[in-house]
């Protein structure tokens, strides 16, 4: 199945307001930042945008606001999994018009054996002809898919593409050494994006280029190209950046960001917490140094 999630796409945040209510305005300036950043495609309601806070009408309330301002420009993801099959595949039918693809995480809690987690994505597969990316990330699910479950899956027609976060670099490579050559690997690591595309990944769903879609792609785009010497220079001022938006957990440090190129406030809802004032300070400092 043809599709356009390769080179630079962005996990989206989900700006709020002080009184926990979705701010709107800002949602608007950061999906035209990243139009006119060079970001390839978005990704609405993943756990960047803090989708288990919120309920179903906010979650489309977001994601038809998005593809409002986007018009079309740029493929459109909707982030739509969980450990309840039969409900990820009811909501599917409340999807609108704009929807370019889904991606959808690996049950869990539950840590599901692999056959589950094979027949889990059969069974959404078979409920809807959008394509779907599959969303491997161990450390929050406590269930990893392995390579062989991915294989498997990617025989699916509308299943096109791995977000591997699981950093295994074995398990990785035995991945893009085996699938079928229509299948997509995506990383799901800003910090390791550009090793993992030398070897035959083709993109990222990015937290990071929220806040630096101009850089980010940048790195992303030359390294695709083989434009070895520019794209590890960028890697490298980029790195910096990586580690402290992470150093207090997401999304509070690519929101932070966010405030510094005036897009959002940091505001989240709980049990999420915005950074530390050291961290923030931090933060504003790399800024200043990448956007001089």
């Amino acid at each position: 199945m043809n599709h356009r999630f390769k080179g630079t796409g962005v996990a989206l945040v989900t700006p709020f307001q002080k009184d926990g209510t979705i701010d709107f305005d800002g949602l608007t300036r950061l999906v035209k930042l990243q139009i006119a950043g060079g970001t390839d495609f978005l990704v609405v309601q993943g756990t960047t945008g803090e989708s288990p806070v919120l309920n179903q009408e906010e979650k489309m309330q977001v994601l038809n606001h998005v593809i409002e301002v986007n018009q079309r420009q740029l493929p459109v993801v909707y982030g739509l999994g969980g450990n309840n099959t039969a409900e990820v595949c009811a909501k599917l039918k409340l999807l609108p018009s704009g929807v370019d693809g889904i991606l959808s995480v690996s049950p869990y809690y539950s840590k599901p054996l692999q056959a589950g987690i094979i027949a889990h994505y059969k069974a959404i597969a078979s409920k809807t002809e959008l394509p779907i990316i599959l969303y491997n990330v161990p450390g929050r699910t406590s269930s990893n898919v392995s390579a062989a479950t991915t294989l498997e899956l990617a025989k699916i027609p509308n299943i096109v593409a791995m977000k591997e976060a699981s950093g295994d670099f074995d398990q990785i490579m035995e991945i893009l050494k085996n699938k079928p050559e229509d299948f997509t690997v995506l990383s799901g690591d800003d910090a390791i994006t550009m090793p993992l595309i030398t070897v035959g990944v083709e993109g990222v769903i990015s937290v990071i280029a929220n806040a630096l879609p101009e850089r980010f792609s940048s790195m992303v785009n030359r390294t695709l190209n083989n434009e070895m010497y520019h794209s590890r220079k960028e890697h490298f001022e980029l790195f910096e950046i990586i580690r402290l938006l992470f150093a207090e957990g997401n999304p509070g440090g690519i929101k932070e960001a966010l405030v510094y190129r005036d897009i959002c406030e940091n505001y989240m809802r709980l049990p999420l917490v915005p950074v530390s004032k050291t961290l923030k300070d931090k933060i504003h400092s790399e800024m200043t140094a990448l956007l001089k």
